[in-house]
């Protein structure tokens, strides 16, 4: 049989994987078809990303046809709606200059379920700001995910509510290791500098 070129319903089709707490959790809070359209193509767009952070700013929603034939209107009723019903996150970046309203998801499917670096600073002590949005990303490759949890948890605790004081934790576990001596384990069987290399390094010296 002659090879015949695919047609596009024929291709390969992309997927992309929501996670369960949107089912159990998100879609009861939801209420109405505006606010579920919004969840779930916000979800598409993030999840799609390649590369941190994974946030879509208010403008690109507004330049995606099927948004725009919501109308504005329409479209930040339905956002503020999924803000406040917790299904999504909203912050306010500053962008090349300019004050970006962004949206994140409250679960991303591609990080564990219990951590968040961007919803626990949201959480626990307010809006992220770009410099600081960069050093969340950076923290986020350099520490594992339980330490970050454990680092807002303690710094909440002693109401010492500031990236600055946080990061001082992960310097300290990454220099000291934590109690268990389970980094100090983990990096003899890899590079022993992995925590302090690279444009972030100064987050962890010893």
């Amino acid at each position: 049989m002659p090879d015949r070129q695919l047609s596009s319903s024929q291709r390969k089709t992309d997927f992309i994987s929501l996670p369960d707490s949107f089912f159990t959790q998100a879609m009861p809070k939801i209420q109405d078809l505006a606010e579920l359209k919004i969840v779930l193509y916000v979800s598409y767009l993030i999840l799609r990303k390649q590369e941190r952070p994974y946030f879509v700013t208010y403008k690109e929603l507004l330049s995606h046809e099927l948004m725009a034939t919501m109308g504005e209107k329409t479209l930040r009723q339905a956002l503020d709606s999924a803000v406040e019903h917790g299904t999504l996150l909203h912050s306010t970046l500053n962008i090349n200059g300019v004050l970006e309203d962004v949206y994140a998801l409250t679960v991303d499917s591609r990080q564990p379920p219990t951590i968040n670096i961007f919803a626990l600073y949201e959480q626990n002590i307010g809006l992220i700001q770009a410099l600081i949005a960069e050093e969340l990303k950076e923290a986020e490759k350099l520490y594992p995910p339980q330490w970050i949890e454990e680092a807002f948890k303690e710094a909440v605790t002693l109401n010492k509510r500031s990236w600055r004081y946080i990061a001082s934790i992960l310097r300290r576990w990454a220099s000291e290791g934590k109690d268990s001596g389970e980094y100090k384990r983990d990096i003899k069987k890899d590079d022993p500098d992995k925590y302090i290399k690279g444009k972030y390094g100064h987050m962890v010296q010893r």
